[in-house]
């Protein structure tokens, strides 16, 4: 059954709060993973975080896959190693409609995670199976993608953001 779910409205305070850890992979949590696959898959995007949709657990799907069936469900991601090399990416979220920005992270990450068995995992990520896992790891921590950029252009973003308004 699907189940797309609502997206909190930047500047909703609970965007801007570190998500719970996850001790254990229950059927909540797989209840979790699924509507948040439902969901990234209708706004259509490559990742999303569960705090984006008001759950303040550190759980993220993402998939950058052309055929969209390759979906990865993680609890708990943090990077343990980045690439020296960057590529520049535009971004956006869901949260902040019609506001994008060009990104520079990493070109690639080793992130550890919970998996779907409840086992710790590594995997490696490049492009922009990378850029979206950076992305979502962003948001667990209560960080927009703007907060990347300098603080001017950042300034000039949320400018706009205001004047759409």
């Amino acid at each position: 059954m699907m189940a797309v779910k609502n997206f909190l409205k930047w500047p909703d305070k609970r965007l801007r709060s570190k998500a719970n850890e996850i001790t254990e992979i229950t059927e909540d949590i797989f209840s979790i993973w699924d509507d948040m696959i439902d969901t990234m898959n209708a706004m259509p995007g490559i990742g999303l975080a569960a705090p984006q949709i008001g759950i303040n657990l550190r759980l993220a799907v993402i998939d950058a896959s052309k055929a969209r069936d390759k979906p990865v469900k993680l609890a708990n991601p943090e990077i343990l190693q980045a690439s020296m090399e960057y590529s520049e990416t535009e971004e956006a979220s869901p949260n902040l409609r019609g506001i994008s920005a060009k990104i520079k992270r990493p070109k690639k990450v080793t992130i550890r995670f919970l998996n779907k068995e409840g086992f710790i995992d590594r995997k490696d990520f490049t492009g922009l199976w990378a850029t979206s896992i950076q992305h979502q790891i962003d948001h667990l921590n209560g960080k927009m993608f703007f907060d990347n950029l300098s603080k001017v252009r950042r300034d000039i973003l949320l400018r706009k953001v205001k004047k759409k308004r």
